[in-house]
């Protein structure tokens, strides 16, 4: 009983006073929850990847095979919209907190995917070099 009072408590600390849990992030809100940190994605039950979340909007993808991917994101139209070094077709989702952590919806739509936070580790990505192992 205690652990569940806790949570929002924890939420209402990395929010702004204005959001409630449940609600849209705006580019502020993101960059407040997630600056700083390293979070694991999930989807349909499953690890999906992880993604560091770097000073001036600037991310660290990677599907958890050791290749990581430098982008930026930016807010537009109420979405959080991702931009990948080998990709430059926007990604964009819209991001709500949770009570069990972040929630991104693929350009809003709650039919498309759906990813969730499974983890937050304090501890760097693993990155490979370029051809490592070739």
């Amino acid at each position: 009983m205690r652990i569940c009072l806790m949570i929002p408590l924890v939420l209402s600390h990395l929010l702004p006073s204005s959001l409630m849990a449940g609600e849209p992030m705006n580019g502020e809100a993101f960059d407040r929850y997630t600056l700083g940190r390293t979070l694991y994605y999930g989807f349909d039950g499953t690890t999906y990847g992880v993604e560091r979340y770097l000073p001036n909007r600037r991310v660290l993808w990677s599907f958890l095979d050791g290749r990581c991917e430098e982008g930026h994101w930016y807010e537009e139209a109420g979405q959080i919209c991702f931009i990948y070094e080998h990709r430059s077709d926007p990604q964009c989702w819209s991001f709500s907190v949770e009570p069990h952590g972040l929630v991104a919806r693929f350009e809003n739509n709650p039919e498309a995917t759906e990813l969730y936070e499974v983890e937050d580790l304090a501890e760097e990505m693993l990155c490979y070099g370029p051809d490592v192992g070739v």
